[in-house]
Parts: C-alpha cells; structure tokens; sequence
C-alpha cells in the first residue's frame, strides 16, 4: 500500500523538471522486437504482435453508473448517439474549405476540431464503459462516453500494481505530461487523466478506425498514393513534435491509429521526451526502426537529437511501401545491417520514393532531409497536391514506375 499511495504522490507532482533534466537518472529498459546482443541491460523483448482483446464481463441484468472501484460497461453500443463526433465532422468541414491564414501550406491539414469543454475533476461514474478496443502490456483500452455531454472518447485503464511491477512508472507520467500538452491533427489527444486506490485513467480521443498496424498487414503494402498521404501526415507531426522540443523515439505502424476520415494520429508517447537541449543517449525503442546513431558502439559517449524520428520516418515509409521493414532479420543481423546501412529497396518502389527512403535512411544524422523538405519533395507533392496527372502535365515528371533512378546516399 505504501508503494501504491507513493505512486499516486508522484503522478499528483508531475513536472518537467522530475523527467528530463535528471541527466544522472538510469538508462530505460529497450522496447525491442529482439534482444539487443550490445547491450544486455537493454534486453526486455516487446513482440509486435499484438495481444487478444480482453472481454468485458456480461451484464444483461443491470446498467448501473460505474463507480470508481468497478469498470462496469453497458451491455450494447446501439443506443449511444454522436452528437459531439457530429459537430466535430462538421468543424472539419468548416476548417478545410476556410484556411486560417493567406500562406498556409498546401499540406497543411485541417484545424482541430473544437471540444466540450470537460470538467477539470474526472472520476469513473461520469463514464459509461462499452467494448474492449485493446489491450497493451499495462493497460486495456475501452470506449467511454462521457455522460454530461455524451462525448465519445476512448478510456485506458492502467493497473499501478502492474506499472510497478514493471518498473515504468517513469514512462507513465513522462507520457501524461507530454501528451496532455500536444495539439496537432496527427497526434492523439489526451484531454485528461485521474486515479484511483489501483488504477489510473486516461482520456483519450477516440480513433474509430482503429491501429495502423492492422490496416497494413491487411493490405500487405500501400499503394503510393495512400503511402504519401501517410507520411505527408507524419512529417507533419513530427515538425509539430520537434517544434516544441519533444522526440517521440518510437515511431512505428504499432503507435498509430487511424481516425474518422481516415487520417492519421500518432498514439503512444511512452517513449518520447521533452530535450529542450536537443541531447539525449538513452537507448529506447523498437530495434527494425532504431537509428544507427543509438546501436553504435560507445553509445553512452555519444549523444542523439530529433533526427532519431528522422531515420524512423525513413523505416517507416520502406514498410509501408514493401510491406516490412528493411533491417528485418535476426537481432544480431538487424543490427549489424542498420550499423552498416544495408538494405535493398525493390524494383516495384518508384524512383522518387526511392529516393525519399534513401535520403531519411543516411547514417550520417545531419545528412537526413529535413521535415520541412519531405512535405515538398516531389513524391509528396505528386500524391497530395493536385495529383498525379496534373503533376505530369506541368512538371514533366515521369510515372511512378518509370525507369528513371535516383540514386543519393
């Protein structure tokens, strides 16, 4: 109990100053696919594929308000009405046929749509819970209506004994004191959070379509189109991100969830840090998309920035593009290949998304393309301006699965 109410303490006195500037705190357990052989005390191995969903118990007899000691959901869905998902749509709307400012990006996405205004003290009776949408290591996810204003949003559930026992209670608070303090199109809103004796609560936006993840193994790859949108939408959030001092060190399709519409929202921030001073070396991450500079040998002596989410993006677009990542292999092999740089991109990727792979995968961190040239690259530009065909008339470009190669370090 001691430890329970100790933990409570801590998250009540979140600050920035208790995460980010302890430079003498202890490195952080790798979230990895496989173990890392350099590195042992990095060794927990995070599988990426994902757990069953966990059922809820039945309850046909009684739909009760659910208390701050029991998660008791409704028995079906049919019956809750979207009236706050409705204004939000037609926000959207709104938003994108009226920019807010004369030189906005053509890329630029639509403005947030506006909130109801919640409470600033939540509990779990203003909740009604209804199905499981899914189930991490630490905490299960629900969809929650919040009963004032009937808003649909999504409710994860972390038990603090589990969180102990796992020793991520830094991560937890370090993700609540990030997240809540992030608004962007493409990043998941986290509008609030609240404890109880055993469990912690977050409020999170609800993505109706659900993981990322799943959507690519369904289609084995994306086609270029759809791939550029995505990764128009990424750069995006990470501009955002590393505008405000924040890497998220774990970019992959497993921390991404897909909306309403159809877009993109950046959903796990365990991982990410606030470094005001752009420095870090805590290895962390998944190993098929950690960046040569946090493998390398002697890596305590040497620091990374931002551009760790850079190479991220690079893995990140190969995958959506082949369908796996392009170090994939044994631990010991992803390694040495991501050390190296060894990878092969196949004959069906096009020239110029070849060449966009190519220019975020580069060892050298200061070499990587920037964000703000990946939304104007031509791949970009050819599939999320005025597309395609209109890219060939004015440009002269040649077709995605033309013969011209650009080839670039």
């Amino acid at each position: 109990m001691a430890d329970i109410q100790s933990l409570e303490q801590r998250l009540e006195s979140i600050t920035v100053q208790d995460e980010n500037y302890d430079s003498n705190a202890p490195a952080e357990k790798t979230k990895a696919k496989g173990t890392l052989a350099t590195a042992p005390s990095h060794s927990t191995a995070q599988s990426r594929l994902k757990l069953p969903l966990q059922k809820l118990p039945a309850n046909t007899t009684t739909n009760k308000p659910a208390t701050a000691n029991q998660l008791n959901p409704v028995p079906t869905l049919t019956k809750i009405t979207l009236p706050s998902q409705a204004a939000q749509q037609h926000s959207q709307r709104t938003s994108a046929t009226n920019p807010a400012s004369p030189d906005t990006d053509p890329l630029a996405l639509p403005t947030l749509p506006k909130q109801p205004t919640l409470p600033k003290q939540f509990h779990l009776g203003m909740f009604e819970i209804g199905k499981p949408l899914g189930k991490g290591k630490f905490g299960r996810v629900y969809l929650a209506r919040e009963r004032s204003t009937n808003f649909i949003c999504a409710l994860k559930v972390l038990h603090k004994s589990e969180l102990q026992q796992g020793k991520v209670e830094k991560q937890v608070r370090r993700e609540i004191e990030i997240q809540s303090n992030l608004a962007h199109p493409n990043i998941l809103r986290l509008y609030g959070h609240f404890h109880d004796t055993k469990r912690i609560f977050l409020i999170l936006e609800y993505a109706g379509k659900g993981e990322l993840y799943k959507h690519l193994r369904k289609a084995q790859r994306f086609p270029e189109p759809l791939a550029a949108q995505y990764i128009a939408q990424m750069a995006s959030a990470l501009k955002y991100l590393h505008g405000k001092h924040v890497m998220h060190r774990d970019i992959k399709p497993e921390n991404i969830l897909v909306g309403l519409h159809g877009e993109i929202k950046i959903s796990d921030f365990g991982w990410s840090v606030h470094a005001p001073n752009n420095r870090r070396n805590t290895m962390c991450g998944t190993l098929d998309y950690l960046p040569p500079e946090m493998i390398k040998p002697g890596r305590e002596e040497n620091w990374y920035s931002e551009k760790v989410d850079l190479w991220s993006l690079g893995v990140l677009m190969f995958e959506f593009l082949v369908g796996e990542a392009p170090f994939e292999d044994t631990p010991v092999m992803t390694q040495r290949r991501i050390a190296r740089g060894e990878m092969t991109v196949p004959g069906f990727v096009s020239a110029e998304a070849r060449d966009l792979i190519k220019r975020l995968l580069v060892l050298d961190p200061a070499g990587r393309i920037p964000l703000e040239e990946v939304e104007r690259h031509g791949w970009v530009l050819r599939h999320c301006v005025k597309g395609e065909r209109h890219f060939q008339r004015t440009s002269g470009g040649k077709e995605s699965g033309g013969k011209e190669k650009v080839e670039r370090g």
